[in-house]
């Protein structure tokens, strides 16, 4: 368990999120060590008061140590693995890992932090750089319920919303079901809005009165300039949509739970990874919805609120 009122952290992981969640930290006056495998990303934060080190094994005497990586296999490696966190002579007392992983690969780090002593939390994140810098970032978090309520003021200063979801490896499945239903339902957008304009209605107008509505939310009135103006820079990829879909459905097989709506739009999901569109964020299933509906989109260069206090 942490003791410290002011626990020294470190951070595993320099990408778009982690960088970002890490900087809240640094903000809020906390002292962070970061790794990341290209140290030169590690950079904006050290520029913000944090300190940068080489291997993850030099974070094992912070008093607590989060994680962000891409796959269940980084997350092994920096772990586990040769310089991990875990194998170094010190132990952190408190392990959180962020990213969104298998429950194979969770279980098995869990396994290995009991072993040294240190309590293990599964904390993936819901949300981008842009709500993360929005501070609407959200997590749901397994584990020890006592290890959770002692970490619950560091996760809430990464958002707005922690919520202990239960024990062992819970977490892992909440999330995976939360990117399948982000994936279906910004399928669904991208139909209906489709179906909106082939019909002579601009996207503009047609998500304007879904976002007044009661079927809007913050996700789609964030989506929305991406499917008005066709600026599909990434904040989340179509194969790590596609990779989170396997997951789900997966799991779905495990458990015994039809998923027919899922797979359906898992299918659509692998159609546009197909296609090509591998590198732009995941509403370029509206061009593919498009393109089967047999229109061509142009941008409607109209300025949109995104509901995160930018409009663009």
């Amino acid at each position: 368990m942490v003791q410290s009122e002011h626990p020294r952290i470190g951070w595993i992981g320099a990408g778009r999120m982690g960088l970002q969640l890490a900087t809240r930290l640094v903000e809020a006056g906390h002292d962070v060590a970061i790794y990341n495998r290209t140290k030169a990303k590690t950079a904006p934060l050290v520029e913000r008061g944090g300190t940068a080190v080489d291997s993850p094994a030099d974070l094992a005497d912070r008093d607590v140590v989060f994680s962000m990586v891409s796959a269940s296999k980084d997350l092994l490696d920096i772990t586990t693995g040769d310089g991990g966190v875990l194998t170094a002579e010190a132990t952190p007392s408190l392990l959180i890992d962020c990213s969104t992983v298998s429950v194979a690969a969770s279980a098995e780090v869990r396994a290995a932090a009991a072993k040294r002593g240190c309590e293990y939390l599964a904390a993936p994140v819901s949300g981008n750089p842009k709500v993360v810098s929005a501070g609407l970032m959200t997590m749901a978090v397994s584990g020890p319920a006592a290890a959770f309520e002692d970490a619950k003021p560091l996760l809430e200063l990464l958002g707005r919303g922690v919520t202990h979801v239960g024990p062992d490896e819970t977490a892992r499945l909440v999330k995976i079901c939360h990117n399948v239903f982000l994936g279906v339902v910004t399928q669904s957008l991208a139909e209906i809005t489709v179906l909106a304009e082939k019909g002579g209605t601009s996207r503009a107008a047609f998500l304007e009165f879904l976002n007044n509505s009661v079927m809007g939310s913050i996700f789609t009135r964030y989506k929305s300039p991406a499917l008005v103006n066709l600026d599909f820079t990434p904040t989340f990829t179509m194969p790590l949509l596609q990779k989170d879909f396997d997951l789900g459905l997966a799991a779905a097989r495990e458990l015994e739970a039809p998923m027919p709506v899922a797979s359906a739009a898992a299918a659509l999901v692998a159609s546009a990874v197909g296609a090509g569109h591998r590198t732009e964020d995941f509403a370029t299933l509206l061009l593919e919805q498009a393109r089967r509906s047999g229109i061509d989109l142009t941008s409607e260069d109209v300025e949109i609120d995104d509901g995160l206090g930018n409009a663009k």
